[in-house]
C-alpha cells in the first residue's frame, strides 16, 4: 500500500483568495513578464561576444529554461500557495532558505530593471544624440525615476494603468520587423564557419538568458490561479514556447540581414538597425521609439511590483519600520516606492546594460537551483494539493538533476567580482535575518 500524501499547508489568508487566473490568463502573464526590454539589445551583445554561433546560444538557454520550467511546473502543481519560488523553497527548507529566495528576488529584480533602465536611457540616447552624453542621460534617468515613483505613490491603479497602456506597444515593432526581415535575410550571413569553446558559449548564455528570465514574477500569485495542477504546467509550456520562437525569429532575422559584423557594431540599438536597412528612416523611428516604450513599460511594471519586497521587509522588522509606512493620502507604500526608485536609478546611471543583466541573472540562476532542488523535494515527500493530482515529471528526479547541471555549468562563467557582489548582499542579509531572530 502506498504513503497518504501529504497535503499543501495553506494559510487561512490563502484560503479568501478568489481562484479566477487561467491557462491563458496565466500565458499571457508568463509571456509579458518574459519579453521586457532587453531582447530589443540583447542581439547585437551577443553577437559582438560569439560572433555567428549566436543563434546557437538562444537554443542552448531555451534548453535550460525548459529543464528549470518543468521543475517550476512541477512544484507549481503541487504548491498553490501564493509567493511563487519564495513559497516552494521556504516550504521545503524553512524560514531561512525562504527569506533568502525573497532576497534573491528583490536583488533579481532590482538589478534587471536597473540593466533594462540603463538599456532605455541608450535607446533614447540614439533617438536623441544630444541626450547621449552621461551627464544628460544621468538625468533622463532620474526624470524618468521621478516620474515613475510619483505615478505609482499616488495609488496602484494608476500604475496598472500605465503598465497597461504600454504592455501592448513592445509587440508591435517586433512582429513588424520580423515579418518584413523574413524575405530580406541573406543565408550566408547566418553561416557558422567554426564553433567556439565551450566556455564562451557560457558566457554568452549568462548574458542572453536575461531575455529569458520573469517566469518567478509570473507565478507569484499561485494562490489565485484556478486548478494550478493543471493550469501551472500548460501555461508555463505555451509562454516558453512562444517566447523561444519568437527570440530565435528575432536574432535570425537581425543576424540574416546585417551581418554577424554589422549586427555587433550596432550594440547599442540593433534592431533599429535592421529595421533602418530594411524600411529606412521611419522604419529606424518605429523601433527605437518601440524599444524606448518597451524598457520604459518594463519599468513601470517593475516600480509597481520591486518595492513591495522593501515593503514586506520593513513589516517584517528585517528593515526599518518606515519602509511599511502608507502614505496618509494614497495609501501606497511610499517610502519604499522612492528609496527602490533611488536605487535602481543610481545602479542603471553608473552601470552598463551587460554587467547589470550579468548580476540579475546570477540571482536568479541561485534562485532557480533552490526551485530545482526544491521541487525534487516536494516530489519525495509525495507533497501536493489537496484534491488534486500533481503534475509528475517523466524519468523520475532526472529532470531536476539536468536542470541543477545546467545551472551549475551556467554559473562556471560568473566572475569572482560578479561572486562578491551578490555575495555581500547575501552576507547582510543572513545577518539582517537572525538579528530579527534572535
Amino acid at each position: 500500500m502506498s504513503a497518504a500524501p501529504h497535503v499543501t499547508p495553506v494559510a487561512d489568508a490563502e484560503r479568501g483568495l478568489t481562484r479566477a487566473i487561467g491557462v491563458l490568463g496565466l500565458s499571457a502573464a508568463i509571456f509579458n513578464t518574459t519579453v521586457g526590454g532587453g531582447i530589443f539589445r540583447l542581439p547585437g551583445s551577443v553577437t559582438e561576444m560569439i560572433g555567428p554561433s549566436a543563434p546557437l546560444v538562444y537554443v542552448i538557454c531555451a534548453l535550460a529554461m525548459g529543464l528549470i520550467v518543468l521543475c517550476f511546473a512541477e512544484a507549481g502543481s503541487r504548491v498553490s500557495m501564493t509567493g511563487g519560488p519564495y513559497a516552494y523553497v521556504e516550504l521545503v527548507f524553512g524560514p531561512y532558505a525562504g527569506f533568502m529566495s525573497g532576497v534573491l528576488l528583490w536583488l533579481l529584480g532590482t538589478t534587471a530593471m536597473a540593466s533594462v533602465s540603463s538599456a532605455y536611457a541608450g535607446f533614447i540616447g540614439v533617438l536623441i544624440p544630444a541626450l547621449g552624453a552621461p551627464v544628460p542621460r544621468a538625468l533622463v534617468l532620474a526624470v524618468t525615476f521621478a516620474f515613475l515613483a510619483g505615478v505609482n505613490v499616488r495609488g496602484v491603479r494608476q500604475g496598472t494603468r500605465l503598465i497597461t497602456v504600454v504592455s501592448v506597444a513592445k509587440l508591435l515593432p517586433l512582429l513588424v520587423l520580423v515579418a518584413v526581415g523574413a524575405l530580406a535575410v541573406a543565408p550566408a550571413n547566418l553561416a557558422v564557419a567554426s564553433l567556439p569553446a565551450a566556455s564562451s558559449f557560457a558566457r554568452t548564455a549568462i548574458v542572453l538568458i536575461f531575455a529569458f528570465t520573469g517566469v518567478e514574477s509570473a507565478l507569484v500569485p499561485t494562490g489565485e490561479v484556478k486548478d494550478p495542477s493543471k493550469t501551472v504546467p500548460r501555461a508555463l509550456a505555451i509562454a516558453m514556447i512562444g517566447v523561444t520562437v519568437l527570440y530565435l525569429a528575432i536574432h535570425l532575422v537581425a543576424q540574416g540581414v546585417l551581418g554577424p559584423d554589422a549586427l555587433a557594431a550596432a550594440k547599442a540599438a540593433p534592431l533599429a538597425a535592421v529595421a533602418e536597412r530594411l524600411m529606412g528612416s521611419p522604419g529606424r523611428l518605429l523601433l527605437l521609439v518601440g524599444a524606448a516604450i518597451s524598457t520604459f513599460g518594463y519599468m513601470s511594471g517593475m516600480t509597481l511590483a520591486v518595492p513591495r519586497a522593501l515593503f514586506a521587509f520593513g513589516r517584517d522588522g528585517f528593515l526599518p519600520r518606515q519602509m511599511a509606512a502608507l502614505h496618509p493620502s494614497f495609501q501606497t507604500p511610499w517610502l519604499a516606492i522612492i528609496l527602490q526608485s533611488a536605487v535602481v536609478c543610481a545602479l542603471a546611471v553608473v552601470n552598463e546594460f551587460e554587467a547589470l543583466a550579468v548580476l540579475a541573472n546570477l540571482s536568479a540562476l541561485l534562485l532557480y537551483f533552490a526551485c530545482a532542488v526544491a521541487a525534487w523535494e516536494l516530489r519525495r515527500r509525495g507533497i501536493q494539493n489537496e484534491g488534486t493530482t500533481p503534475f509528475n515529471l517523466p524519468f523520475g528526479p532526472t529532470i531536476h538533476i539536468l536542470a541543477c547541471v545546467a545551472i551549475i555549468w551556467l554559473l562556471t562563467s560568473i566572475t569572482g567580482a560578479e561572486w562578491r557582489s551578490v555575495g555581500y548582499v547575501l552576507v547582510v542579509a543572513t545577518g539582517l535575518f537572525f538579528f530579527r531572530r534572535k
